[in-house]
């Protein structure tokens, strides 16, 4: 691991527990759909859906053909939803790797239709309604109610329509307002089951919880349900109230080497924009690490810290592209080569994801995607 500057070290055999922790949440008649977009959030999408099926899991969610095809050539072989848009020129892709599109809009749908009939073939796809989230999918909400729409994508000739599905916007969100609006999603897309029930339409397999969703309404009786970071031990923020409390274990840690270390005496400004000044002499560390790697650089000068021999220190001046610096006056024996945790666990002290997420103003699934590719990810 030392033989790079900088690295992600990622544990799979936590993956089982934390699956078994969503597993003990939701109903036995759900399912899991893990949602592995974003390469599992910079996790890994490979590596996570071989050790997520080793786990039980039959379904995955991505957001693109690029994503699903990626997957399709790592050999997983289970069924695939593209959550997001596909463009027509795609589509043979869709039919070629047995993948599930979602069926955005009751036009998009008629042209993947219209596509697989001048081509002879038939595309799997889900319904995606917009019971509130208002981004992509079929309106269907108390003011707006498209049915019909909805109804006529399960009749089109050359679509095996299997599923339905819809998106939770404040399932994150206890207070009275957001669970109201909550309540009135579930409201609607049961709606919709029903309706397609009454015109003697299988709706396929049903799906509306994301992660906050499985935490704050697990109970819901649905095929299945979509966690994301769950799987990966993390929530968007550790600080927002959830029903349930389940005992996630994170399964990423950040980490990269001193590259440097010098002592400066008072009054000598470190980093660009001269926006640290040394009042004392102090101790310098150099980390091999900066923001085109992914740490954030407008946690610069807020107080970041890092771990050192199992001790906290202070990032001071502002991060640069490929290092930072780091107070190190009162840890002993740090040199070059030693170990920087820029989030995850050293000795006996841990530093959550989640500190450097709130110095940066975002949640961790931003945190985690900003992650670059010239990191190396070492699995376990």
């Amino acid at each position: 691991m030392s033989q790079s500057r900088a690295w992600l070290e990622i544990d799979l055999t936590k993956v089982k527990h934390n699956v078994e922790e969503i597993r003990k949440l939701i109903p036995s008649s759900s399912k899991i759909m893990a949602i592995v977009k974003a390469n599992a959030y910079g996790h890994g999408d490979v590596e996570c859906a071989k050790e997520l099926c080793k786990c039980g899991v039959d379904f995955f969610g991505v957001s693109s053909v690029d994503e699903a095809l990626n997957l399709r050539n790592a050999g997983i072989i289970e069924p695939i939803l593209i959550l997001g848009y596909t463009p027509p020129i795609h589509f043979h892709y869709i039919v070629e790797q047995n993948l599930t599109q979602a069926l955005i809009s009751y036009e998009y749908a008629k042209k993947a239709n219209e596509w697989c009939k001048a081509n002879g073939v038939y595309m799997h796809g889900h319904v995606k309604v917009d019971t509130g989230m208002s981004r992509i999918g079929i309106i269907t909400q108390e003011n707006e109610y498209h049915i019909d729409e909805v109804k006529s994508i399960y009749k089109m000739s050359n679509l095996k329509v299997d599923g339905i599905f819809s998106h939770f916007s404040v399932s994150d969100g206890l207070d009275e307002d957001n669970k109201a609006y909550t309540q009135k999603q579930i409201v609607m897309f049961n709606r919709v089951l029903d309706d397609l029930k009454k015109a003697e339409i299988n709706p396929g397999v049903k799906h509306l919880q994301n992660s906050y969703g499985i935490l704050n309404y697990p109970k819901l009786e649905y095929d299945y349900v979509r966690p994301g970071l769950l799987f990966m031990g993390a929530t968007s923020d550790d600080q927002i109230e959830t029903i349930t409390h389940p005992n996630f274990i994170p399964i990423m840690q950040l980490k990269a080497n001193v590259s440097m270390v010098k002592t400066i005496q008072p009054n000598v400004c470190v980093s660009y924009g001269r926006h640290f000044t040394s009042k004392k002499t102090t101790k310098v560390a150099t980390v091999s690490i900066g923001y085109a790697d992914g740490y954030p650089r407008n946690v610069s000068n807020k107080g970041a810290q890092v771990l050192i021999h199992g001790k906290r220190a202070t990032i001071i001046g502002n991060i640069c592209m490929d290092q930072l610096m780091v107070d190190v006056t009162d840890i002993e024996n740090v040199q070059e080569g030693d170990i920087v945790t820029l989030f995850g666990k050293d000795g006996n002290e841990i530093l959550p994801i989640d500190e450097v997420s709130r110095l940066a103003e975002t949640i961790n699934n931003e945190t985690f995607c900003f992650i670059s590719g010239r990191v190396p990810r070492i699995y376990k």
